[in-house]
């Protein structure tokens, strides 16, 4: 049962510049204007990569000629062999690290596999209760690895009856690779909290697992507290107030769907049902018209959609986390919190911070950083790959 495809003859690529120290430092990712040439070959081809002095080997990975990124290294031992051995050397390490992460009874939704994060370049793997969702990062990581195969390793190593592979196009068809397609979103619990994951038609793979240590954090700050949580989605920072004891929870989000889930996430925990209020309405719109009515939030939750795609959208990305900062800081009320979160690997913390200060003053308000969080220990990152580190959780007190 191979795991990856396996290439007699992987095809030679060779940089055309000195990176050699920056690879063997762990950046798993060579760009395609790095390289010499791009020789022909098919999407997810096994790859040795030469440097540009010599011509000497420094790295293996896999291949694809159309896509920015155009080796993803696997291996910066140019001897070790990619096959299923190092493929499954790979995969366990990854499974052994969570086993050290206690994902059990109180909760069973975490990653279980974090691309390079964990050394298996492209694939990602949601665990939902009894359900896994897999998601290949492109056509690299499809031609490269085998997915019903590695869908069947996992199933198997981690008990899972159940696993939906997601495509990475928004909108494409996914398909079950073991067991059948889930009728109904899933079941799977978060610090003792009772969630759904929709993993056929849902974001991501179905619910923002990022987000697990933020959602603690706005939990245990909730007491007594009102709380607003703007694109609250199906309502994870919602249910966390709640559970923390706060007094009454609004959602807001542009999707009904995902109000009604938040809806039922609330009902689901048992919580008092005059105590949630959910609104679908535009974000900015919703901030907009509290503010003119003077509605106040002790604890203000702002976690927009990724505003910078690619770099070049980074000047309007900022605009845009400035503008719902500061509409969000006219909601908040004195010695409120306000929490922001950014999901854009192009907006650094620096810049991020940047955008609270000037969001927050044109509010006429000043801020106090109580805290910084990031992503959670099931999402491992590559050292040398700053990118893979996108999540960024600000928590404000404001004056």
């Amino acid at each position: 049962m191979p795991l990856i495809e396996v290439s007699s003859t992987p095809v030679v690529l060779r940089l055309n510049r000195d990176l050699v120290r920056l690879i063997k430092r762990g950046d798993p990712w060579v760009y395609a204007d790095a390289l010499r040439d791009l020789p022909h070959a098919p999407a997810g081809t096994p790859a040795v990569l030469l440097d540009n002095r010599k011509g000497q080997a420094v790295a293996r990975g896999f291949y694809d000629p159309r896509c920015p990124v155009a080796l993803r290294i696997c291996e910066t031992d140019p001897e070790l062999k990619l096959d299923d051995r190092w493929a499954e050397r790979r995969l366990r390490g990854a499974l052994d690290l969570r086993r050290g992460f206690s994902f059990d009874g109180p909760t069973n939704g975490f990653r279980l596999l974090n691309g390079e994060g964990d050394c298996v370049p492209g694939v990602v793997a949601d665990v939902y209760g009894d359900t896994a969702v897999v998601k290949l990062d492109g056509e690299g990581p499809a031609g490269f690895w085998k997915i019903d195969e590695l869908a069947e390793w996992l199933a198997r190593e981690q008990n899972l009856p159940r696993i939906y592979e997601r495509q990475k196009e928004r909108g494409a068809a996914g398909r079950p690779l073991v067991g059948t397609t889930p009728a109904e979103p899933v079941s799977f619990r978060e610090h003792g909290l009772e969630f759904t994951a929709d993993v056929v038609r849902g974001q991501k793979t179905g619910f923002f697992l990022d987000q697990r240590d933020n959602r603690q954090l706005i939990r245990a700050w909730s007491r007594d507290a009102t709380v607003l949580n703007v694109f609250s989605y199906t309502g994870g920072f919602s249910i966390a107030a709640g559970a923390g004891g706060a007094t009454h929870v609004t959602s807001v989000d542009v999707a009904p769907a995902a109000i009604e889930a938040a809806n039922a996430h609330w009902q689901r925990n048992g919580f008092p049902a005059d105590q949630h209020t959910g609104v679908a309405a535009d974000a900015f719109e919703f901030l907009a018209q509290a503010s003119s009515e003077k509605r106040r939030w002790q604890v203000v939750v702002l976690d927009p959609p990724s505003f910078a795609p690619n770099r070049e959208s980074v000047p309007k990305a900022k605009s845009a986390y400035q503008n719902v900062i500061e509409a969000g800081a006219r909601v908040t009320a004195r010695q409120g919190l306000l929490a922001v979160a950014s999901c854009s690997s192009h907006i650094d913390l620096p810049m991020f911070l940047e955008c609270c200060e000037e969001g927050i003053s044109r509010a006429r308000r000043r801020g106090t950083v109580i805290n910084v969080g990031g992503q959670p220990t099931d999402h491992p990152t590559p050292l040398a790959l700053p990118e893979f580190r996108y999540l960024k959780f600000v928590l404000l007190r404001l004056d």
